[in-house]
């Protein structure tokens, strides 16, 4: 446990919380994905087929977390799991709130091109998006990361005069 501590610059037990809601994300993505392929074969296979894909995950996540810690300027490596959390919540609200958002406007596939939908779907999505992930930022901790990675994303949109 110690050698776990070390190397993910852990100093206080509550940021064990972090490795291990993130783990427990990781698995339940794990689980979602393979029961999207394997769902009529059974749950025997399902759970193996989720065990392979996690552990796939887990490598592949490893891997960005040795490039993006030294891209991104944070404290301790731990916060890193911190930030790939609000990027998984802000990026599944986004679209809970942005769903009932556009049937309230009234645009559905129905009344509306399939091309035009979609680009709209996206448009609502993107504010929204913009908005929670300043909003989980903040909630975990996380505001001023997530502030200068938003002015950076509106500044490639072209919005500038809005950042600075």
């Amino acid at each position: 446990m110690e050698n776990f501590k070390k190397t993910w610059e852990i100093q206080h037990n509550w940021q064990l919380l972090f490795p291990f809601f993130g783990t427990l994300i990781l698995g339940y993505s794990a689980f979602k994905i393979a029961n999207t392929f394997t769902k009529t074969y059974g749950l025997i296979l399902t759970i193996l087929t989720a065990i392979v894909i996690f552990f796939l995950l887990l490598k592949f996540l490893l891997f960005l977390f040795k490039k993006l810690e030294k891209k991104w300027v944070l404290d301790y490596k731990w916060e890193i799991i911190r930030v790939f959390m609000v990027f998984a919540i802000t990026g599944s609200s986004s679209l809970i709130i942005g769903r009932p958002i556009i049937k309230l406007i009234g645009i559905t596939k129905e009344n509306l091109n399939p091309i035009i939908y979609w680009v709209l779907f996206i448009i609502i999505g993107l504010v929204f998006y913009q908005i929670l992930l300043v909003s989980f930022g903040w909630l975990f901790g996380q505001f001023k990361f997530f502030w200068e990675f938003e002015k950076k994303m509106l500044r490639r949109f072209g919005l500038k005069r809005f950042v600075d």
